[in-house]
């Protein structure tokens, strides 16, 4: 291993390249309720993409090799559909429809996926503790898997690039209005540079008056493998979850932990409405679809 003679807190922080990402997705998306009741969350689709495909996508464009897929029981569709699927393939060849059978293959191609299940949900926190084999002792990328964020470089990219120039984890954050605070993770510390700030506290869906910041987290981190050490003393807390927040905030007690304003713009795509948000945004970006979508949009305003 490579690491930086630089240290912080006494802790040596590694050099080495983000190869990994680890996405958690093994919730049980009762949000969506009753669409979810068989399908996992994470493969319903933004227009014809399952959201987990596009989660992925933003992994593999920031430069990363293996992603960890974060599972639960009845969830061995997403697997799959990362596999190939040779009967379609080859039925879509001998139909002639070999640009929808490259499309099938690409997404097999996309990436060396690793699955491990989570066998009890005891929150975010646990779930990324229990990618610790597959992560070893490198730095690595964690994304959510109903935060979509559409930027001309990809989130996590942005946050690699930080991560590597600063030898410090690095927490994706955004200004939520003050109002909101409660939703998220939210960050408090000091302005180190531009978009950049050097974390000192971190709460867990505070009130608006116990909030340290506006700035929230809302789901992409790079970190060092030191966290895995942290969540192993992270206590249960609300529910019986494990908080990666928790872990966070020892972390940086111990080590640099930056936060940086990431430039995109963000849907939460496991909100109903946030979902709908989403899927417009992304129906207007495509050349097939956009003005179509938009006759839609006009004839149901007219209504």
């Amino acid at each position: 291993m490579n690491l930086s003679p630089e240290a912080t807190g006494g802790v040596i922080v590694s050099k080495m390249k983000v190869r990994k990402a680890v996405i958690p997705a093994a919730g049980m998306g009762t949000r969506f309720l009753p669409a979810t009741k068989a399908i996992p969350k994470e493969m319903i689709p933004i227009v014809d993409i399952p959201m987990i495909q596009l989660i992925v996508e933003e992994a593999v464009k920031s430069g990363i090799e293996d992603v960890i897929l974060i599972t639960a029981r009845h969830k061995e569709s997403i697997e799959n559909h990362f596999d190939f699927n040779v009967e379609l393939e080859t039925s879509l060849d001998e139909k002639n429809k070999k640009d929808l059978a490259d499309l099938s293959r690409s997404i097999g191609q996309m990436c060396n996926l690793i699955s491990i299940r989570q066998k009890n949900p005891m929150g975010l926190g646990h779930a990324v503790l229990c990618a610790a084999p597959a992560v070893g002792d490198e730095p690595f990328a964690v994304l959510l898997g109903d935060d979509l964020i559409d930027s001309k470089v990809p989130c996590t990219r942005q946050l690699i690039d930080v991560f590597e120039k600063e030898h410090a984890s690095v927490v994706g954050v955004m200004e939520v209005p003050k109002a909101e605070v409660n939703k998220y993770g939210i960050i408090g510390g000091k302005s180190v540079g531009p978009r950049l700030t050097e974390v000192t506290s971190l709460v867990e869906k505070p009130s608006p008056a116990a909030a340290p910041s506006q700035f929230a987290i809302p789901g992409r981190y790079i970190l060092s493998a030191s966290i895995f050490e942290f969540l192993r003393k992270t206590k249960p807390g609300k529910g019986g979850e494990i908080q990666l927040t928790d872990a966070l905030q020892m972390l940086a007690q111990t080590e640099k932990l930056l936060a940086y304003e990431f430039e995109g713009t963000r849907y939460d795509s496991g909100d109903r409405l946030g979902y709908i948000d989403a899927t417009l945004a992304y129906a207007l970006k495509r050349k097939d679809l956009a003005e179509g979508v938009r006759e839609i949009m006009k004839k149901h305003l007219r209504s």
